[in-house]
């Protein structure tokens, strides 16, 4: 039997013994049956086909030499090579599986054609240049898929607005982007070799700590780093962190992907600060404020310290939008608003509820006439003229005054305790400060 029939007879078995060794192959272990066959069939079937076929003396020397000219259509040892490289297979895994296909027919045959002579030897050396011409073409598709992906992955990154480098396993830059060049204000060659350390970048031990993870752990990794380059680009900054492996499977490398967020952030910050705090004023609305305010109870009971709550509503500032309007009652209350601040310390909170309802948290408030002090000064401050135009205008303030824990130990009960203080101290007149323990007595405590 001729080596072409042969290889045609015995194909299932042949093709077993080769997908035993292809199952040792890291990218094959997680293929199927049908997926780690890839075209081997019809690779053989092709080389059977050739085997039997006519060269010619010039033919079989190209042949030889993996150098056959090419037929009008994509031969199956090409599309085995394209597949393979898609798949992820490195080159040595990829010549490998020919060299396991070649050693499985030769195996078969020897067993079957222990001698070799005559038609016999002459079929052999043409199936091993078939061979050859297999492993040349499948390469060569190969190696042209590859260069079309590197070329598709250079455009990528040239054209990547982003910040893209690859580091060594000791932190420095053996890639680095337009991108990159651009953000750092360097030429790429006087980045590579350097670390974030030579570079002088303000972040440089935590992302080196971050790399050092990646290397053990082989993990990616999300963060955000503050730092404005050279170039003037940026202050905000997250990247990605990720491994390079090698066909072991140890890291080789790490790879970077960065994005400027400053615009980002300072938008999330707008967000976020328009969603808990006044717009008008600027002072944190009722949401912000009720939230400091569990925090601050929680801190309070901690420390054992207590804690003092202001509620205020101002008196007369209805007549003042009735007859002056809206626009000149929201001058009044910016104004009412920056008056509390200069009352209070940095570490106190001023808050509008809502309308002209204001609330002054003070923390570590031990001493009842200190607060006391506090809640007049206030009252004595916005006793004074306001100014619109021409105008002015007078008003005054009701405060209501309640200590946590002694009038209350959660957030609403103790506003709801400053709020009944407050409207005993309203009913009392204009100018008036009321303390939670005076509302069941007689009178409001006037000061």
């Amino acid at each position: 039997m001729r080596i072409a029939a042969f290889i045609r007879a015995e194909i299932e078995s042949i093709l077993t013994d080769w997908e035993s060794f292809s199952k040792t192959l890291y990218h094959a272990q997680d293929m199927d049956k049908s997926g780690l066959r890839d075209h081997a069939k019809e690779m053989l079937l092709e080389i059977a086909d050739n085997l039997d076929s006519e060269l010619g003396e010039s033919e079989q020397a190209a042949k030889s030499k993996g150098r056959a000219p090419k037929g009008p259509e994509e031969s199956w040892a090409e599309v085995h090579g394209e597949e393979r490289q898609n798949s992820g297979f490195s080159v040595i895994e990829t010549v490998s599986e020919f060299r396991a296909l070649r050693a499985s027919v030769v195996s078969h045959w020897s067993k079957t054609h222990p001698t070799l002579a005559g038609h016999r030897l002459e079929d052999l050396t043409r199936f091993h240049e078939a061979i050859d011409q297999a492993v040349a073409e499948s390469l060569e598709q190969y190696a042209n898929v590859k260069e079309m992906e590197t070329r598709l992955f250079g455009a990528i990154l040239l054209a990547s607005p982003d910040p893209i480098y690859v580091l060594d396993l000791e932190g420095r830059f053996i890639y680095a982007n337009k991108a990159t060049a651009d953000l750092f204000a360097m030429a790429p060659e006087a980045i590579i070799g350097k670390s974030t350390f030579d570079l002088g970048f303000s972040f440089a031990s935590d992302f080196q700590r971050h790399l050092d993870k990646i290397i053990a752990d082989q993990s990616t990794f999300r963060g955000k780093f503050v730092h404005t380059f050279a170039s003037g680009q940026g202050e905000k900054f997250e990247y990605l962190l990720a491994p390079m492996l090698d066909e072991q499977q140890d890291t080789e490398a790490m790879v970077c992907i960065s994005r400027d967020i400053t615009e980002q952030a300072i938008a999330e910050e707008k967000i976020w600060h328009n969603a808990h705090h006044d717009l008008l004023t600027g002072l944190p609305n009722r949401r912000f404020f009720l939230d400091r305010l569990k925090q601050e109870i929680k801190h309070a009971k901690r420390r054992s310290q207590p804690l003092a709550l202001l509620f205020m509503d101002l008196d007369g500032f209805k007549e003042v939008n009735d007859s002056l309007g809206h626009e000149a009652g929201d001058r009044i209350l910016s104004d009412v608003a920056e008056r509390l601040a200069d009352c209070v310390r940095a570490n106190d909170t001023v808050a509008r509820l809502g309308g002209d309802e204001f609330t002054v948290m003070l923390t570590g408030a031990e001493q009842r006439q200190d607060v006391e002090h506090v809640a007049q000064a206030i009252i004595d401050t916005l006793a004074m003229p306001f100014h619109i135009g021409q105008q002015r205008i007078q008003i005054s303030v009701s405060i209501g005054v309640a200590f946590y824990p002694k009038a209350a130990s959660t957030p609403d009960s103790l506003l709801e305790a400053a709020d009944k203080a407050m409207y005993k101290a309203k009913k009392a007149g204009s100018n008036q400060m009321c303390f939670q323990d005076e509302v069941n007595h007689t009178g409001a405590s006037l000061v």
